[in-house]
């Protein structure tokens, strides 16, 4: 299904929106007006250039290595995010979202995670800038005002964090063409991958930056905003002895997270510019040049797929063949989120089932949280984020209770 609004065709159906994702005439648009971010990164990519950055930034996302972080690294973050809140017994779920996931996406962008507060706070900071920046489509704020603090949030990020990084691993390079270090010694991350590559991608250190930022920003920002979503979702079926009682099952907790996703995308809306005139197989024509809206919102909560009751959270929801539980909130095609493992686990099903499964950071941030006794605070309810039309929380205050 697609209506004309405002000189946007839009799609709602989840087949229609399924067909145009892999489209190669559709041209990726949703991030025009966040170009101080996001120009020239992976996601705004398009064609051969496209493809040539995927394939070098593929090689860092392998399922043993979401495995190996998911054993070595995130249980050491959250450990280390949750610690001040524990001491506290109090914690605002947003920001202990952005503080536990800056660490992961620091170490998949390039960036040495920080070793004190003040940095870790400053690169935090920097993170929801980008994000803002990035997103500056459905900002609410003057778009002049949010590029002039992406600016200025560039210069910091550059001087206090990419720079440093960058004079690394350059030795560290060097190191490598003389036979000092092996590629076991390099990091497996992409500013080392930008380094490596960048004659051969055409990359120049104003792109690296904006690559490594959009990577910082990317996962900081989408990963905490489904923590929060999932943790109020869980919260809200505590009432429910028998869903409490399986609140400890990850593979549970997993259905949950990847359910709230469905409902709660990343980005309700994406974007795509014609490059030339398309025709779907359920008769709707994109023509050349059209700007097309893919309303994942909508898309996600098609009746013809989820049924009736499309928009109920529903974790043990029977899925069609083919379907993912998630919908279309990882993308599709060519732009498919890269991370999406990291972030939402893989289901051990199929052709996988002999393997450990992969439950993703969010299923396991929600555990640690449900460990540690969360519960919405009664005093200071949630609030939802005024500079944003995107539908995501400001604060999200909850109460804690050291786990026994």
């Amino acid at each position: 299904m697609a209506v004309s609004v405002d000189e946007r065709i839009v799609l709602t159906s989840y087949a229609d929106v399924r067909e145009a994702f892999r489209q190669h005439d559709l041209k990726q648009a949703l991030y025009d007006a966040g170009g101080a971010v996001m120009a020239d990164s992976l996601i705004t990519l398009h064609g051969e250039a496209h493809k040539r950055r995927r394939r070098v930034e593929n090689r860092l996302f392998r399922r043993g290595t979401f495995r190996y972080w998911e054993h070595e690294l995130v249980p050491a973050a959250i450990e280390r995010s949750l610690a001040g809140p524990l001491e506290r017994g109090s914690a605002d779920l947003v920001q202990l979202g952005r503080r536990t996931i800056m660490y992961l996406t620091a170490l998949v962008a390039g960036i040495d995670p920080p070793q004190d507060d003040a940095s870790a706070a400053e690169l935090e900071h920097l993170a929801h800038v980008f994000s803002t920046g990035a997103t500056a489509v459905h900002s609410t704020r003057d778009l002049a005002e949010v590029n002039a603090e992406v600016a200025v949030g560039m210069r910091a990020f550059d001087e206090h964090f990419l720079a440093p990084a960058i004079e690394r691993r350059t030795a560290l390079l060097a190191r490598l063409a003389a036979g000092e270090v092996t590629e076991d010694d390099l990091p497996r991350d992409v500013l080392t991958a930008a380094l490596r590559n960048r004659e051969q991608l055409g990359l120049d250190r104003d792109m690296i930056r904006r690559e490594v930022a959009f990577y910082i920003q990317a996962g900081s920002h989408s990963t905490a905003n489904l923590f929060t979503h999932a943790s109020h979702q869980v919260f809200g079926q505590f009432g429910d002895p028998a869903f409490a009682a399986r609140a400890g099952d990850l593979a549970f907790l997993q259905r949950c997270v990847l359910e709230t996703l469905r409902l709660h995308p990343a980005s309700p809306v994406a974007w795509r510019r014609a490059m030339a005139t398309i025709e779907l197989r359920s008769g709707v024509v994109l023509p050349e040049g059209a700007l097309v809206e893919f309303d994942l919102a909508a898309a996600n909560t098609d009746p013809q797929v989820w049924g009736p009751d499309a928009d109920r959270f529903d974790p043990d929801r029977e899925l069609p063949e083919g379907v993912p539980p998630w919908g279309h909130s990882f993308g599709g095609g060519m732009h498919a989120c890269i991370g999406m493992e990291l972030d939402g686990g893989v289901q051990a099903t199929g052709a996988d089932s002999e393997h450990e499964p992969v439950f993703g950071t969010v299923t396991l941030m929600v555990r640690a949280l449900l460990a540690n006794g969360a519960r919405p605070d009664p005093a200071e309810p949630p609030t939802r984020d005024a500079n944003s039309s995107r539908e995501n929380f400001s604060r999200y205050p909850v109460v804690l209770e050291a786990s026994r």
